[in-house]
């Protein structure tokens, strides 16, 4: 079989139709850029050129195999160029897990941020709770995450890194006609004794801790009536006049029709934070670029 520098050395004489130029022009000397010629249509059984006194031509056979030359070079360049790019992190593959919160607004910007930023690598996106998403990561299935923070993430081992990535306002989520619905910006009190929808503990552990200190700090307590894992869920439920909810800014993106979402006066501790997430020891190249990329646009 031939080498990729007899199919170069084959080019050069091809597209130069003169065996001195061709050698000029691969810093060779005629003789063996000749030979290999030779050698190559040794190889091949075939003649590739006419050679006269005057003049170098193709033959038909010769014709055929400069396209296979070209394509033959092109494709080992271009695999030679993926595999330099693979090894600099700026291609390959991330799975990247995140919690359905984080995909109305973190998440977009994100995925947009980083097909700017690295075109050629590719994203694999999992929809988890956080804890979910610890347990994948803790075996390796995904290799980033959005999650929030978990008493997981502080392992005496210490294998899952974090950073902080954003901290969001809650808003206060009321029935469209509800009395809170207009007028002056409602406060903690106002929501003492009301219908409340929330998070279930399966998917929403940070949150149930966040308010029971928020309520608990201003003594107030809402009438929890519906528990529910996702924050379009809990819109929902509040748009059929169930009752009332705090959510993340990001649920804004949703837009319900009876629902209307309210500014609140809270204190800076009710901010729900969004972490990063990856193992320490991680092997992927692509990590420290995605990485880099995903944390200088952070917002928190």
């Amino acid at each position: 079989m031939f080498d990729l520098g007899h199919a170069r050395s084959f080019i050069a004489v091809a597209e130069e139709m003169h065996f001195g130029r061709a050698a000029l022009r691969l810093n060779l000397t005629q003789s063996p850029l000749s030979r290999q010629i030779q050698m190559l249509e040794q190889t091949l059984g075939v003649t590739l050129l006419e050679r006269s006194t005057r003049a170098v031509r193709l033959t038909p056979a010769g014709r055929t195999f400069l396209a296979e030359a070209y394509r033959v070079i092109g494709a080992a360049e271009s695999a030679a160029r993926i595999t330099r790019r693979a090894a600099r992190g700026e291609s390959g593959l991330v799975r990247l897990g995140f919690t359905a919160a984080s995909a109305f607004r973190t998440l977009p910007r994100l995925v947009a941020q980083i097909r700017a930023s690295l075109p050629e690598v590719d994203l694999v996106l999992e929809e988890m709770v956080s804890d979910e998403q610890i347990q994948a990561l803790d075996g390796n299935r995904i290799d980033l995450a959005l999650l929030r923070p978990a008493p997981a993430l502080r392992a005496e081992d210490g294998l899952i890194v974090t950073a902080p990535l954003v901290r969001e306002r809650l808003l206060l989520a009321v029935p469209r006609g509800h009395a809170l619905a207009t007028g002056r910006a409602p406060i903690l009190k106002d929501l003492d004794g009301e219908a409340f929808v929330t998070w279930s503990p399966r998917g929403g552990r940070y949150f149930i801790d966040l308010l029971d200190t928020l309520f608990e700090g201003g003594g107030v307590r809402p009438r929890i009536v519906q528990r529910v894992n996702q924050v379009h869920a809990m819109l929902a439920l509040v748009g059929a006049g169930l009752g009332v909810a705090l959510v993340p800014e990001g649920a804004r993106a949703l837009r319900l029709a009876d629902v209307t979402l309210r500014a609140i006066g809270l204190p800076a501790s009710a901010r729900p934070e969004l972490l990063l997430a990856w193992r320490r020891d991680t092997v992927n190249p692509c990590l420290p670029a995605l990485r880099a990329a995903i944390l200088d646009g952070a917002d928190s």
